[in-house]
């Protein structure tokens, strides 16, 4: 049994003085779903939908903004992590903090011609459930540079990761690869056919013309960690890079960027490829995402180029990178621009020199599955729609949000300092914590409290300082509906009591949920959940329903029936169905 053993702290009137710091700026804009985060730089997306949580990787061009001293060119040199995203709802996203490749991946062995791991590029991501061991298995493949192409392993969508190998899977030495000196082996794209047989494509940096010969596919092995017999060529007209595989209606759909060959001097070459292959689509134009089908993915003379499906992402981007993914019951385009970087430099919040550092953005798009055709996508700011509302009486992870302004993360990418990874599952998440300070906020889209209302929250912080509530994009102080007073050195749980002569405010959906930080500096904030009106408890958890319960701290740490613990802790526990979940909960030693 859980219960509710803290002291509600008094709420403060609703009235903020009017000199408070001005709210940071928000350069994603309230009205834009792109891109998906307002403070993390990444890029080359690929993504998993597991549980009901689409899932989200990308390369870390945070960690080279960083690096570089948040100015100058992106080398992709400091590129040594892979980010991860998620979200049920496609417009708030949790971040999940990074995969350190680099400490993954150190042991790998050097050859003749590969020194070792240098950098995490372009990661592809796929599961299965093993039904021989019933283990849900993720693996994550990701290039190494241009040398070839490594993959991890996992049990949860989030980690840990592990290398199974003791160097790349893909080389310059496997049978039918690009060959040093020429093509690079890069930018992998992985896929699971209906059958239960994995399919890595890769392959890129071919000479600038029509038909340069890059692309190759390979089987894997039924360990999904090695390859099976010879790579074979994809002949993909005006191929480059961002190689990406999907199984739609039955069919193997391949998706790549095109090149900067002349089109003029190609024309006639095109009118002949079109001849032969029956088609009547125009050649791409550079920089696009152009996707291929093919009913035997072995047989290089099986793939049908059909055309264009993204276009090029423009603010300020040289490059293009995508995946196509099915959530949901609906198909999304997901790539990557330098919007956020070119809007912060016009800012003058960061350096004019700061070269394409890029972020995520998703848009829908549609696909016609009885014939594999897609639709082009657009590359609009103002992005996808928000496909259902958060529920407030969930806990909440701070680090799940739609923008945000002056907010940073503890632990952010490895570099400074290794993160402990927990391995209790998706709500552990990394243990990650926002940052804020004066001015910073965050918000939070379409929270939906229902006809009763809520009347307490629950949030779990540290430091000194005020937090404010409000529920419009306006930051005039006088908008503020509630505060919360933090004084504590350590996280701690306030379980504060929402003003009265406000709780109409806290009922039905409202469209911005922002939390502010009106007074005080470093304060760090982990998650928060609101009590309905009425309700007695914070968590009930019943017995009859689960099963093999045990309680981690939120470091990972498992607690003993002995150790006194109060506050947000994490739940292991085996359900009547016999599935294993992790879940947040407030408990309190009786």
């Amino acid at each position: 049994m859980y219960k509710n053993l803290f002291m509600s702290v008094a709420v403060m009137a609703t009235c903020i003085s009017a000199n408070a710091q001005k709210a940071a700026t928000d350069y994603k804009g309230s009205d834009n779903s792109n891109p998906i985060s307002a403070n993390v730089f990444c890029a080359d997306p690929t993504a998993l939908e597991y549980n009901g949580r689409l899932y989200v990787y990308g390369s870390n061009d945070h960690q080279e903004f960083l690096a570089n001293g948040k100015k100058g060119d992106n080398s992709y040199g400091n590129i040594k992590s892979i980010v991860v995203f998620s979200t049920d709802d496609m417009v708030n996203w949790t971040f999940h903090g990074t995969i350190d490749t680099k400490k993954l991946c150190s042991g790998w062995q050097p050859s003749v011609w590969y020194k070792g791991y240098g950098v995490s590029w372009a990661p592809s991501v796929t599961w299965r459930h093993n039904e021989e061991t019933d283990v849900d298995e993720f693996f994550l493949y990701f290039c190494n540079s241009s040398h070839g192409v490594g993959v991890l392993r996992a049990e949860s969508p989030i980690g840990p990761w592990k290398s199974p190998n003791k160097e790349l899977m893909i080389t310059y030495d496997t049978p039918g690869a690009n060959k040093q000196g020429t093509n690079a082996n890069f930018d992998p794209g992985v896929t699971i056919d209906d059958n239960g047989v994995g399919w890595i494509s890769f392959g890129g940096l071919g000479p600038s013309t029509m038909m340069p010969e890059a692309a190759r596919i390979i089987k894997l092995k039924p360990s999904m960690t090695e390859v099976d017999g010879s790579a074979v060529k994809i002949h993909a007209p005006y191929h480059f890079e961002a190689n990406e595989l999907n199984v739609i209606g039955g069919k193997y759909v391949y998706t790549y960027c095109s090149n900067w060959a002349s089109r003029s001097e190609t024309a006639s070459e095109w009118n002949t490829y079109k001849s032969e292959h029956g088609i009547t689509t125009s050649a791409p134009d550079a920089c696009t995402m152009c996707y291929m089908v093919s009913d035997n993915p072995s047989d290089p003379d099986s793939w049908v180029y059909k055309g264009v499906y993204g276009p090029h992402p423009g603010n300020g981007t040289n490059n293009n990178h995508s995946h196509l993914q099915k959530f949901q019951g609906s198909y999304y385009h997901i790539y990557h621009n330098a919007v956020l970087k070119e809007t912060l430099k016009a800012a003058g919040a960061i350096d004019g020199s700061a070269g394409i550092y890029r972020s995520l953005c998703v848009n829908k798009v549609s696909v016609d599955e009885s014939t594999a055709t897609i639709s082009q996508s657009s590359t609009s700011l103002t992005g996808v729609t928000q496909i259902k509302n958060v529920n407030p009486y969930e806990l909440q992870q701070m680090e799940t949000m739609a923008s945000c302004g002056g907010v940073e993360y503890e632990d952010i990418t490895n570099i400074k300092r290794n993160t402990k990874i927990s391995t209790l599952g998706n709500d552990a998440s990394e243990n990650m914590q926002v940052k804020m300070k004066v001015g910073s906020w965050i918000n939070v889209r379409k929270v939906d409290f229902g006809k009763t209302g809520a009347d307490r929250i629950v949030l779990r912080a540290k430091g000194t300082g005020t937090i404010g509530i409000r529920f419009t994009t306006s930051s005039s102080p006088k908008n503020i509906v509630a505060t919360i007073e933090l004084s504590s050195t350590e996280l701690e749980d306030y379980i504060i009591d929402l003003p009265v002569a406000k709780l109409d405010k806290f009922k039905g959906v409202e469209d911005n949920l922002y939390f502010v930080v009106t007074e005080g500096e470093d304060v760090y904030v982990d998650s928060w959940k609101f009590l309905e009106t009425g309700s007695t408890s914070i968590q009930e958890m019943s017995s009859s329903k689960s099963s093999n319960s045990q309680l981690y701290d939120l470091s990972g740490r498992r607690l003993s029936g002995a150790q006194q613990y109060r506050g947000i802790v994490i739940e292991q526990y085996t359900d009547e169905n016999g599935v294993r979940h992790s879940r947040k909960v407030l408990s309190s030693k009786e």
